[in-house]
């Protein structure tokens, strides 16, 4: 009936009801009955309690599924979470006054309101939501598996952002991931950290991108066979769009009669193959770590206590000519070895073909392995790895939700497939964008004939890792912890609180999440940024980028753009001219235009720029190692910008003033954009603007 008035009077009117309710309430506070004393039944969780049937009044739809038809008013529960406008919150959770806070009760419990639940969209989840449906039971949050009207506060997508109707709350997926984590381009990120940090990210097999660098890659090998001619290398071919295994080959040597169908067929990122992995049981595996990416600004990761490990089906032997088609000794991958008839579905997390890492490691510790010294080195390579991917997802991102217009905030869990070798040393195989969430597997009941039957292993380690994303997520949570904390402390007020409100206060500032287990993610950067932070160079190349693309939303720099930012930089000189800007900027993004797939824009991308600052770089800085090279021109970059901006700065002061400029005591006291303005170059008195080579400035 209300569904066409204005929000604002929506709004009234649900605190005009739930005042009302709130005074019924009061007047049954004198004959209520304990919920915990005898005779009364115990509720379940979410349960409403029973209350007088109120007035009918005019309604809105309920706030519940998009399907659902609007239902008649449900009265206020008695001990259930107010609604926001008895907070005095607006439908968006924002607070109205402090004079529309909740009013005090004879229960001290009952001063500070309780959030309302936090409300999930799981209408996408797709093969996620069965865990995800147990970890909101869990969190006792409500969840709207058909959508909903009005925002929610999270919405749970199964495969990647698309939805240019979400203006606020949470979305569990990044803008661009799923391009990011694809082979190839996963393969040039890494690329470029090679090039600066060629010891820090070794990790990371070498590869070669085909078609386009088939020619490199044979004549590579065939240099590395001519002088050490008892090399004898195995290549692992993966389709760059390929999953779960689909289209991965191993090939001896590059004539290989397959390979050349590849190069005709699709794109695809051939590496050196891992020889040597650590086995047990006599059988390959890898490990499934996730990791949720909390906030690319500022840079937050958690990497989760537990993961899977998942078991080749058939003993490993090294690959000769004879089994490299042995899919089932040298490929991990579980959409695989499930067809295997070797494959053994447990329900224990130490046996079978799939099992927790944790009760690897437990095995590991038992034969004398430093199990700490492993988890410090996948940790270390989780970081890194996501420092090389933050770049352009920064990018994409504010292609999609640029600065200043209303979108959700991103937050991703991604799946890492790491192999350790014989020596433990950590090997990156690949980066999931979607990880399957799936706690069930299918088991044949006859020829033909499946069954979906829960798996204790995906089930525990799982739902503890959407579970405790979701708790990190809690939009609610500071909020939370603010209460309880207020909860604890005398009333402001000339009243002291009887020492029965102080026994409901300490009963009612019990945590709600006391009934669940400790975080299972463990937050590992910014926690270990001291360590890491000198790797983020091409970060701050990306701010450069971002900053000269002019036109919010696109994703590629255009020649004016980098025209601007070589001008603004003071990057021309005598030895470099506009001109030869001007060709270095054609030649660079014609190459990377034609080998990129995206076509959505024209102009030079990321990656491109990232290439002509290497040569600016080491034009400018010719005796630095590369990335001191860089490090010295990003830093040349940064100061001539800032005295660009304190400039833009003290002139907009001058023009609000009328002309005047700003006060200054003495002349040492001018600010370098100020003497920059009279014509005097600024001085490096405090350090800040020398240039610095150093690991630990850039730090």
């Amino acid at each position: 009936m209300l569904r066409g008035r204005p929000e604002r009077e929506l709004a009234a009117w649900l605190e005009a009801e739930a005042v009302g309710a709130a005074k019924a309430h009061a007047a049954k506070e004198q004959v209520r009955v304990d919920p915990g004393a005898a005779g009364e039944p115990e509720r379940k969780a979410g349960e409403e309690q029973p209350k007088e049937p109120a007035p009918a009044q005019p309604r809105a739809a309920e706030e519940g599924d998009a399907r659902v038809p609007p239902r008649p008013p449900p009265t206020l529960p008695m001990y259930q979470t107010k609604p926001a406008s008895a907070q005095g919150l607006s439908p968006h959770g924002k607070s109205r006054s402090k004079s529309r806070s909740c009013k005090r009760s004879s229960d001290r419990s009952e001063e500070y309101c309780s959030p309302r639940p936090v409300t999930v969209d799981s209408s996408k989840a797709r093969t996620s939501l069965d865990a995800l449906k147990i970890s909101i039971r869990q969190l006792k949050w409500k969840e709207f598996p058909f959508g909903r009207r009005l925002p929610c506060d999270i919405y749970w997508h199964g495969v990647s952002f698309h939805d240019s109707d979400i203006f606020s709350g949470l979305v569990n997926k990044f803008p661009g991931m799923t391009e990011m984590v694809r082979k190839i381009t996963l393969s040039r990120a890494v690329r470029i950290m090679q090039n600066l940090f060629p010891e820090e990210y070794n990790f990371y097999p070498r590869s070669w991108i085909l078609p386009d660098e088939f020619q490199l890659f044979v004549a590579q090998v065939r240099m590395v066979k001519d002088g050490d001619p008892s090399w004898k290398p195995t290549f692992i071919v993966k389709p760059d769009s390929g999953c779960q295994g689909d289209g991965i080959y191993l090939i001896k040597d590059p004539s290989d009669i397959r390979l050349a169908g590849t190069l005709q067929s699709r794109p695809a990122v051939v590496q050196e193959y891992i020889c040597k992995p650590l086995l047990i049981d006599k059988l390959k595996f890898d490990i499934r770590l996730y990791v949720l990416l909390k906030s690319l600004e500022p840079l937050e990761i958690y990497v989760a206590k537990d993961g899977l490990s998942r078991f080749c089906t058939e003993p490993y032997q090294e690959p000769h000519p004879r089994n490299l088609h042995h899919i089932f000794m040298h490929l991990t991958n579980y959409s695989l070895n499930i067809h295997s008839g070797n494959f053994v579905h447990s329900d224990s997390t130490s046996t079978g073909s799939k099992r927790t890492f944790s009760s690897i490691l437990c095995r590991l510790s038992s034969k004398g392995v430093d199990i700490k010294k492993v988890w410090s080195d996948i940790i270390s390579l989780v970081i890194k790895t996501v420092i090389a991917l933050t770049p352009e997802l920064r990018v994409f991102y504010q292609s999609d939700i640029p600065a200043g217009r209303p979108g959700p905030t991103c937050f991703q869990i991604l799946g890492f497939d790491i192999l350790l070798m014989k020596n433990l040393k950590p090997i990156l195989l690949e980066v999931n964008a979607n990880p399957s969430m799936r706690i069930e597997h299918e088991q044949e009941l006859s020829p033909g004939v499946f069954e979906n039957v829960p798996s204790l292993v995906d089930e525990e380690v799982k739902v503890a890792v959407i579970r405790d994303t979701l708790r990190l997520m809690d939009p609610f949570k500071k909020k939370r912890e603010n209460q309880s904390r207020q909860l604890g402390k005398p009333l402001a007020s000339k009243e002291e609180p009887s020492d029965s409100h102080l026994a409901s206060a300490s009963a009612g500032s019990a945590s709600p999440e006391a009934h669940l287990p400790s975080i299972c993610l463990k937050q590992v950067f910014p926690k270990y940024a001291k360590q890491f932070n000198y790797l983020r160079l091409v970060d701050r190349m990306a701010n450069l980028f971002i900053r000269f693309l002019g036109i919010k939303g696109t994703m590629k720099l255009g020649p004016t753009g980098f025209r601007t930012f070589i001008r603004n930089c003071k990057l021309s000189s005598s030895s470099l001219s506009m001109a030869a800007v001007d060709i270095l900027y054609i030649d660079i993004t014609r190459r990377w235009n034609s080998m990129t797939m995206d076509q959505r824009d024209s102009g030079m991308c990321l990656q491109a720029f990232v290439e002509a600052f290497f040569y600016l770089a080491q034009r400018k800085f010719k005796m630095l190692p590369r990335h001191e090279q860089v490090a010295s021109l990003i830093d040349l970059c940064e100061y001539h910008l800032s005295l660009l901006d304190e400039k833009r700065l003290v002139c907009g002061r001058s023009a609000t003033s009328g002309g005047r400029p700003p006060h200054s005591g003495t002349p040492q006291e001018a600010t370098p954009a100020a003497q920059l303005a009279e014509g005097r170059p600024p001085p490096c008195t405090n350090g800040a603007l020398k240039l610095s080579h150093s690991r630990h400035a850039l730090s």
